[in-house]
């Protein structure tokens, strides 16, 4: 009983145990991982202090290394430099009339590309009231009647980057001068910006000035041009030249070398050229209106070079007054001939005959000789050509003038591989051949003869203001290149042309006028240029003109009666 009393007590004390021991193990599984999934929180919070060791890590070497560094951008962030623009200077005629304007022009600014959109006027308005993006507003030119001073007012553009790293002291963004008195006067007009250091807050909108620097605003000019004078210039040349030709007409103060009006044709309205495409379309058009004929356009001369010839015979001796020659028609040297114009010839005629109808034969026995009588010869005659202000510049102040061409025997030699031959020197002494002139120059020569001896520098611009600087005007070049008794002898002949001579067409009008007109050969099938050159009144000039019509025909018919219609309109403007 005892041994199994006992037996059930441990074999019952042993199914608690192990009763309990399971029950305790079902526990235990509830609360406790499986070695695998125990690796898994070990490694997240491994991951957890690296993650954590990094971030102040970070903190560390922005806080401590790059401290200053940071600091200063972040003060750099806060303050903001910013150009106040200055107006560029306005342009007037010579009566105060306004011909160049400032008007405001709205651009919306990208600054992260730094791309630069213009926007329309309601816009722009939105686009400040929501503060999106940036509007800048800048001023921009309008021109008066853009087509009738285009060549004289040029334009102005958006810098580009040749133009940049000429100019340090300009922006990406500015715009300057690319043509005309715009360009030549760039330092003049445009003027200083000023500067204004900000304070912006988180959204860039400015909390107080901290300095600023005032701008400075560009000066304005004062042209000698009329603008109503010349718009009637222009609507007189376009009548006169047709459609599809091209034509020049420039007048001159032969007192002072002021240029009074200044139109080439065709043209080209200034207010159309602000940007890169418009100028590729025009300067891509075969007619070439961007090109301004009057400085830049290099033609024959025809016998609008006789003055000058003249004036070199008698400067030499060659010739005086009484001179005469006989013109039977032309001359010929072996199987070569140099014709008149007018078939027969013109009989005997001293040197005031000879250029008021414009005679070739006196002109080639001058410049070339003939028989018994010597000649100028080539080297004298582009020496006295010179001096007249020919085959150079004059110095006016516009850009990208051209100075003609002066032939030589090396020239022609090195260019040609041919010598130089004694027909060579009667074409040129009659303006043909490879002498170009511009037509600027030729009113230059005329305005020479005109007032007696004088070459003066043109120019365009009369006066600056504020101050009111009165420029350089009457600027002489040379004087007293000839006696004045021979230009007497010139002028008389050149009056003759218009009383009974190639431009009687005018000499209807109410003031004496004298010229020279002029038919230049261009080869081919094409009409030859139309010239006229001439000053008013004969007795004491005022006014210098030239005129010429390419591929116009005779000198004395298109030439000359646009020259009669423009000097009518010109004295009634002075009356």
């Amino acid at each position: 009983m005892k041994d199994r009393t006992l037996n059930f007590w441990r074999r019952e004390k042993g199914a608690m145990a192990e009763g309990d021991y399971f029950s305790e193990e079902k526990e235990a599984s509830e609360f406790l991982i499986s070695p695998v999934e125990r690796g898994k929180v070990s490694l997240f919070f491994i991951l957890i202090i690296l993650t954590g060791l990094l971030f102040l890590g970070r903190i560390f070497y922005l806080e401590v290394i790059e401290g200053d560094y940071y600091k200063k951008m972040a003060e750099g962030n806060q303050l903001r430099i910013e150009k106040i623009k200055a107006n560029r200077g306005l342009i007037y005629d010579v009566n105060g009339r306004l011909l160049v304007r400032n008007v405001p022009e709205f651009s919306l600014v990208n600054v992260s590309d730094e791309k630069i959109q213009v926007i329309p006027y309601e816009s722009a308005l939105k686009t400040m009231v929501n503060n999106d993006d940036k509007v800048k507003i800048e001023p921009q030119r309008k021109y008066l009647d853009g087509s009738i001073l285009s060549h004289l007012l040029g334009f102005c553009g958006k810098i580009s980057k040749d133009e940049f790293k000429e100019h340090q002291d300009y922006d990406f963004n500015d715009s300057l001068g690319k043509d005309g008195l715009e360009f030549y006067y760039e330092n003049v007009l445009r003027g200083k910006d000023g500067r204004k250091k900000i304070e912006v807050n988180s959204l860039g909108q400015e909390e107080k000035i901290l300095n600023e620097e005032t701008s400075k605003d560009g000066q304005d000019i004062i042209l000698s041009i009329d603008a109503d004078l010349q718009k009637k210039v222009k609507e007189t040349l376009e009548k006169y030249i047709g459609e599809k030709r091209a034509g020049v007409v420039v007048m001159m103060n032969p007192l002072n070398g002021q240029i009074l009006s200044m139109v080439s044709l065709p043209t080209y309205d200034n207010n159309l050229l602000k940007n890169e495409e418009a100028w590729q379309q025009l300067s891509k058009n075969p007619q070439a209106p961007l090109f301004n004929r009057a400085i830049a356009g290099l033609y024959p001369s025809g016998s609008l070079i006789k003055p000058v010839i003249a004036l070199a015979a008698l400067e030499e001796g060659l010739i005086n007054e009484k001179t005469t020659i006989l013109s039977t028609g032309g001359l010929r040297i072996e199987k070569w001939f140099f014709p008149d114009w007018k078939e027969g010839g013109h009989g005997r005629v001293n040197v005031i005959d000879a250029l008021s109808w414009s005679v070739n034969t006196f002109f080639y026995y001058l410049g070339g000789g003939y028989g018994d009588f010597k000649g100028l010869g080539l080297e004298k005659i582009d020496r006295y050509l010179s001096l007249a202000g020919l085959g150079k510049i004059t110095g006016i102040d516009l850009p990208f003038e051209k100075s003609g061409f002066l032939p030589t025997e090396d020239w022609k030699k090195k260019t040609k591989g041919e010598e130089w031959y004694i027909g060579d020197t009667y074409h040129l002494s009659i303006g043909q051949g490879d002498f170009l002139v511009t037509p600027l120059q030729v009113t230059n020569y005329m305005s020479m003869i005109a007032n007696g001896g004088t070459i003066f520098k043109p120019k365009i611009v009369k006066q600056t203001l504020p101050p009111f600087d009165e420029l350089r005007t009457g600027e002489i070049i040379r004087e007293k290149i000839f006696k004045k008794e021979n230009i007497e002898i010139v002028k008389k002949g050149l009056r003759e042309a218009v009383i009974s001579g190639s431009a009687s067409w005018l000499s209807g009008l109410k003031v004496k006028v004298a010229g020279k007109t002029g038919t230049a050969q261009v080869g081919g099938n094409l009409k030859p240029h139309a010239w006229f050159s001439g000053f008013a009144p004969y007795d004491n000039p005022e006014v210098v003109i030239t005129v010429l019509i390419e591929n116009g025909g005779e000198g004395s018919d298109k030439a000359a009666k646009a020259a009669r219609e423009i000097l009518g309109y010109y004295f009634r403007l002075r009356q």
